[in-house]
């Protein structure tokens, strides 16, 4: 299967000031406040709101690393299997997101569409073993099923490796980047270029989806790609004090961002970003944060604080109804009521 793709990055999706430019806030709960020299002004419009988000999204650079500014390679999608069943087509293949970097994933396809569908990333929980075949269908958990729940929905569903997990073995150390964060971000980028240029995909309704670490991978995608038009987050953030008692030891080791121990101390308070403004720079496009009650790694409480802060940046868009949130009452899982609740989302933003 041969594939072309566009080389377009459009400018509204990356930062437009370096990230060292970029101004240090200490209330991150305080979104409608723009730092200009040593004054703090209240932002009143969307053109004001557009600087803070450029700041939001250089500050995460200084954490995660720079977004790659090297042109894309052709995609060079090379299709290793086919399968064919009574509701979709499966593939297996691998896709080229940079020189010597080949992403492994499967593709689902409904066996039956009448016209373009949209196109939604999969984005996977932690597992080193399986990777991308969680969501994909494989593992005993059904609840991470998604992409097999989705394609029965009629959507075209790509679930991508992430760094160091299923078939993928591209070091990100070894090839200039900063962070693994960093390179799953730009490697769920190109895979939006990918469901892009597929003939069965609208490319102007792309969604992203995932649990846990595909959590916190989606909205990290979303907030720097704006083709992203809809975007669940299952079990996948809170605010960084409300995380393991403000402890952020977890977010550095080397599935991470290192720097934030190496460079931040894996303290909250110097951290150069939190969740509250990631929610944020999302907007005006729509986001649906699930976070079980009893989750034993993102606070509830803490993801509640971060949804709280961000609706008044949604409401100055005008878009205060596409930030919404479920609490299922369930632990670290992605139970009916919440992948219902996030499937009907999909629905409502994406499906003509």
């Amino acid at each position: 299967m041969r594939m072309t793709h566009s080389f377009l990055l459009l400018l509204c999706c990356t930062p437009v000031l370096p990230a060292q430019e970029a101004p240090f806030y200490p209330d991150k709960f305080d979104l409608l406040q723009l730092k200009s020299g040593d004054k703090d002004l209240p932002i009143r419009t969307p053109e004001e709101w557009r600087k803070r988000r450029a700041h939001i999204l250089a500050n995460m650079e200084k954490a995660m690393g720079p977004m790659p500014t090297e042109a894309k390679v052709p995609l060079a999608v090379d299709v290793t299997e086919t399968v064919k069943t009574t509701t979709y087509i499966r593939k297996t293949l691998t896709y080229a997101a940079g020189k010597n970097n080949r992403v492994s994933a499967y593709l689902f396809i409904p066996a039956r569409l009448n016209g373009k569908t949209p196109g939604i990333l999969c984005l996977h929980p932690t597992s080193l073993a399986l990777g991308k075949g969680i969501p994909a269908g494989l593992g005993d958990k059904k609840d991470r099923h998604y992409a097999i729940h989705l394609v029965e929905r009629g959507y075209v569903a790509l679930c991508p490796d992430y760094v160091k997990s299923g078939g993928y073995k591209f070091d990100p150390y070894e090839n200039g980047f900063v962070s693994a964060t960093m390179l799953g971000i730009w490697n769920h980028r190109v895979g939006l270029d990918l469901l892009q240029s597929l003939p069965e995909v609208d490319g102007d309704r792309l969604g992203v989806i995932g649990h846990s670490l595909g959590g916190h991978n989606s909205l990290f995608l979303a907030a720097f790609d704006e083709r992203v038009k809809a975007t669940v987050s299952n079990c996948g953030f809170c605010s960084f004090r409300s995380y393991m008692k403000g402890n952020l030891a977890g977010w550095s080791h080397a599935g991470y961002m290192p720097r934030i121990k190496s460079v931040y101390e894996a303290k909250p308070e110097k951290m150069p970003f939190d969740f509250t403004e990631v929610l944020a720079a999302i907007a005006p496009r729509a986001v649906l944060a699930s976070a079980p009650v009893r989750d034993d790694n993102f606070d509830v409480d803490g993801v509640k604080e971060c949804v709280k802060a961000a609706q008044p940046v949604f409401r100055l868009l005008g878009a205060e109804e596409k930030l919404s949130a479920v609490y299922p009452n369930a632990g670290h899982d992605f139970p009916d009521d919440a992948r219902d609740a996030s499937y009907k989302f999909f629905d409502r933003w994406l499906k003509r």
